[in-house]
Formats: structure tokens, sequence, C-alpha cells
């Protein structure tokens, strides 16, 4: 900092350069603390918070997608191998009483 660039265009441009949206929110959180000299310890705090939160949120999104993802191979593979399993002996008791 006492070479280069002042903390806050530092931080700039990582959003520039990024595109990230939360890193984003974090780095517009911690300039503002720094603009209105809010303890920094408590911004990070609540962003973390913040980002667990999130990360949680995205976790349960994709948790909820397996069992749409999961029919059609279930249906396609274990399906007719449990039939088989199931109906098999009972289709060849039936052929050898008849037949």
């Amino acid at each position: 900092m006492a070479v280069g660039r002042p903390r806050r265009e530092a931080y700039n441009g990582l959003v520039s350069r990024t595109k990230v949206p939360d890193l984003k929110r974090f780095v517009a959180a911690v300039n503002q603390a720094d603009a209105y000299g809010i303890a920094i310890a408590d911004v990070l705090r609540s962003q973390a918070q913040e980002m667990r939160v999130k990360r949680r949120q995205r976790a349960e999104e994709q948790a909820m997608k397996v069992p749409v993802k999961v029919t059609l191979p279930l249906m396609l593979c274990f399906l007719p191998a449990l039939l088989i399993a199931v109906v098999g002996p009972a289709v060849l008791g039936l052929m050898g009483s008849l037949g």
C-alpha cells in the first residue's frame, strides 16, 4: 500500500477483473466500512455469515435437483433388472406348470 495503489482502488480493480457478484458485494461492504469508520471485524463477520447462508442455500438447491436427474437412469437400468429378478421365477414356475 505504501508503494502501490490505495486499498480502495486495489479492491475495485479486483472486482472489475473477476466479475464475481459475491466479491463485488464484499468489496462494497469493506469500502463502505472504511469510508464511514466502521470496524472491519464486524463487517467481516456479517459477510462471512451471509456467505455461509448462501453456500448452504446453493447446496440445498443442488440437492433438490438430484431426484429429477436420477429418475430416468433408475427407470432404465434398475427397474428392468428388478422386474426380471422378481417376476422371472414366477414366469418360469408358471411356464413349468402349464407347459
